[in-house]
């Protein structure tokens, strides 16, 4: 992305506001181009994101990491070894270009977030477990560690929060599961207290998706071919981040700061998170323009941040109306669509989909280990350089104290 200093002015311009645009992208050819850097220096992004289907369709996608593929597949790691170091090392690479911007930002903004393993959304020790394994793998303190705001992973959330390491709250829908993430970080972060640690070190965002809701809202409400239905469309996925945002006000601006924030405890952040517009008939910014809030963040996919920088509208927009809107509420059940119906869906469909993601990408790892043919010299220009074995070292050393089996 070319960015002009007029443009650089209007992610400025968000970041006097409050709110940090994070990019919901990561890929090698991102960083090798050096469009990453200029993304930071110039265009002003202030964090990234990532998941498994974003990792899936980069590694996939794209022969630049074939050679690594193939060079720790003769040396007779795992499939779910390679997989791990692939994201590992990208994720680690992204945290040192964000160093600068943390350290600059007082340790706020800079950070770059790595998921556990989607297979274990309902799993709360083996959350935990492979929460701690990627902390110690990336080592960075700009690294955040994704977690899902399923039942299950509030108490890995408030455990993983109690030593001290910062937690990204992911599959965020209902207002009930902000809440709940919400206190497992403030329970967390008052245990860590209690144990003596730097909870000024600690961080956390909760990422709340946006236009899911409404493309999944809006085709109940077409169903039923009512003007007075069709008026109710692409409102409630912003209106449910102002009733969320309004929870958030309710438990940091109040309790929180009198207690945690004298001791140097952070807020966590709403994130808004699936802020790319999906229905073309809706501004391309939408749930950019409409989502400004002091204390908050947005990750935005590239195409989203291309429009923002281009024509995006700076003002505190979320404020315009506190609260939920009640009638609105109200209409939208009057039409039958039941909001906790809508959560409970999108959540089980977003857990499947990063399911599936992470399985497409062990199998495309696996048809790539395939195709190597062992005795064949290693492939050009890969060497084990001192570079590449210090690091594979402290990779897999830290695998091995970790229980992660070795080849």
């Amino acid at each position: 992305m070319t960015a002009t200093g007029k443009k650089s002015l209007r992610l400025d311009g968000l970041t006097k506001l409050g709110q940090s645009l994070w990019l919901d992208s990561i890929s090698r050819e991102l960083m090798d181009s050096g469009d990453l850097k200029n993304l930071i220096e110039v265009v002003g992004i202030r964090g990234m994101t990532s998941n498994p289907t974003i990792f899936e369709k980069a590694i996939n996608g794209s022969p630049s990491y074939d050679n690594e593929i193939a060079l720790l597949s003769r040396k007779g790691y795992s499939t779910e070894q390679i997989v791990r170091f692939l994201m590992v090392r990208d994720i680690r690479r992204a945290c040192d270009f964000f160093l600068p911007l943390h350290k600059e930002s007082g340790g706020s903004d800079g950070f770059v977030s790595i998921e556990v393993s989607p297979l274990l959304s309902r799993e709360t020790k083996a959350t935990i477990s492979e929460a701690k394994l990627l902390h110690a793998l990336v080592d960075h303190p700009n690294l955040m560690v994704k977690v899902p705001g399923t039942p299950e992973g509030m108490p890995a959330i408030e455990e993983l929060t109690s030593i001290g390491i910062s937690i990204n709250v992911t599959l965020l829908f209902s207002p009930e599961a902000y809440r709940n993430a919400a206190m497992a970080y403030v329970k967390g972060l008052s245990r860590f207290l209690e144990k003596g640690g730097d909870i000024s070190r600690v961080h956390s965002v909760a990422s709340v998706f946006v236009s899911r809701i409404d493309t999944m809202v809006d085709r109940k409400l077409s169903d039923l071919k009512k003007p007075q239905a069709d008026a109710l469309k692409g409102r409630l996925g912003i209106e449910n981040c102002r009733t969320i945002y309004a929870i958030f006000e309710e438990i940091f601006k109040g309790e929180f700061t009198q207690k945690l924030s004298s001791k140097g405890g952070n807020l966590q952040r709403p994130l808004w998170a699936s802020t790319g517009t999906k229905n073309p008939d809706y501004s391309d910014v939408l749930y950019v323009d409409s989502l400004i809030a002091p204390d908050t963040v947005n990750t935005v996919p590239m195409a989203t941040l291309k429009a923002f920088v281009d024509h995006g509208k700076i003002s505190p927009a979320l404020l315009d109306k506190k609260g939920s809107d009640q009638s609105f509420y109200k209409e939208l059940a009057s039409f039958g669509v039941s909001c906790d119906q809508v959560f409970q869906t999108l959540l089980e469909e977003g857990l499947k989909a990063f399911e599936q993601s992470f399985e497409t990408l062990n199998l495309a790892i696996q048809e790539k280990v395939k195709s190597i043919n062992p005795g064949r010299p290693s492939p050009a220009g890969v060497t084990e350089t001192q570079q590449w074995a210090d690091e594979m070292k402290v990779l897999i050393g830290t695998w091995e104290k970790t229980g992660v089996p070795k080849p």
